[in-house]
């Protein structure tokens, strides 16, 4: 898998993939202005997925907010990595992150649990 890195702004996450730890990580807030052109890389890399096998993956949602349409994105993302997963090419593991207090992170992080069947770890950061 080749390596993905955008850097982050003030409304936009970090997003980086290294294939030496197997682990891609989303992190800081995630507001950009158009939400399908920010997260495209995302969506392509994911479709670089689908052609290799016996990839084992954690996937890491360090957030310290995200909007509605990043939401939407968000679960689009895990859909993806499910569907990738059933196919049974690679597997997946979330781990998702919530700052102390924030029981709103924690909500959204047991929402998407709910809806994706891939190991998924809700962890104070």
């Amino acid at each position: 898998m080749t390596t993905l890195k955008i850097t982050g702004t003030e409304d936009t996450p970090d997003i980086v993939y290294s294939p030496e730890g197997n682990e891609f990580v989303i992190s800081g807030r995630s507001l950009p202005e158009d939400v399908s052109n920010f997260y495209k890389p995302v969506f392509e890399w994911l479709e670089q997925l689908t052609s290799t096998h016996g990839n084992s993956l954690k996937f890491v949602f360090k957030l310290e907010y995200f909007n509605t349409a990043s939401s939407k994105i968000i679960l689009d993302i895990l859909l993806k990595l499910e569907e990738i997963q059933a196919e049974g090419k690679n597997s997946f593991s979330i781990e998702w992150y919530y700052t102390d207090g924030d029981d709103d992170m924690v909500e959204a992080g047991e929402e998407y649990k709910e809806l994706v069947e891939i190991p998924f770890n809700i962890l104070a950061a």
